[in-house]
């Protein structure tokens, strides 16, 4: 019997001909997965003749084309537009999903009413080797704001990725999904997501991060420009969001009583 799928997996990708296998194996592990998915693919100001025929011939991906190149942020919110179920992820086009990567979540996230669910991230490494990234937020439950603390300084490690995150898509909607920076747009959705709803992280791997001289935060001068300038903004971002919200339950309670 045929399952509607709960998850929708948004990718953004530019079709770039270095990435282009690496996205054939993302689809391969999606394929595997052990429960039922959709796929929301933008094309980021990408020619669809170059979309690869594996993706290209899967009924469960919808590609939604952009004009023009818009950049991760834009694409990743034009495409949570056209998400229809109630959980949405996020994966890079040159990434891998271990197969129990959605199930895993789902079945937490369903289980307990949280407003995401997270796993830990790997680095996967050219001779198929992995090493598990232990992010600075503890496995567990934690309640809105928690995570926010766990980033230190804005060139402190992230305490989350947000390619981690099953999180319910109205409360993506609800954080202003990636925000608008050049680079670093993620760590305004953590920040966004893990302020608003409580949320656990699994001791548990749900994402390989491809490490290859092509990714998009390998170097360079132009990404190395305004990657001070995105984590202070995103850093501040979630202080401040975090600031604010705590003074409205404050002042709820106190109305309340």
């Amino acid at each position: 019997m045929h399952t509607r799928p709960d998850i929708t997996v948004v990718i953004a990708t530019q079709l770039r001909p270095e990435r282009l296998g690496y996205l054939n194996e993302l689809h391969a592990s999606l394929v595997r997965q052990l429960v039922p998915w959709e796929a929301v693919l933008v094309l980021d100001g990408a020619d669809r003749a170059r979309l690869p025929q594996p993706l290209a011939a899967d009924p469960r991906i919808r590609v939604v084309e952009l004009p023009r190149p818009l950049g991760a942020a834009a694409a990743r919110n034009l495409g949570l537009r056209c998400v229809r179920t109630p959980f949405v992820c996020y994966s890079d086009d040159d990434d891998l999903l271990p197969a129990d990567s959605l199930a895993v979540r789902h079945r937490r996230i369903t289980e307990t009413g949280l407003g995401w669910v997270a796993g830990w991230s790997a680095d996967l490494h050219a001779d198929g080797t992995t090493t598990i990234w232990r992010c600075p937020t503890p496995p567990g439950v934690h309640q809105p704001g928690d995570v926010t603390g766990y980033w230190t300084s804005p060139d402190a490690q992230i305490p989350l990725g947000q390619t981690m995150l099953l999180a319910r898509t109205e409360l993506v909607f609800a954080a202003g999904g990636h925000g608008g920076l050049p680079q670093g747009e993620d760590f305004v959705m953590v920040n966004g997501v893990t302020n608003l709803a409580p949320g656990e992280l699994l001791p548990h791997v749900v994402y390989c991060y491809r490490k290859h001289p092509a990714q998009m935060s390998a170097g360079g001068a132009a990404f190395r420009e305004l990657e001070g300038s995105a984590r202070e903004f995103a850093f501040r971002h979630g202080r401040a969001l975090r600031s604010a919200l705590t003074r409205s339950r404050i002042h709820g309670q106190e109305t309340a009583t």
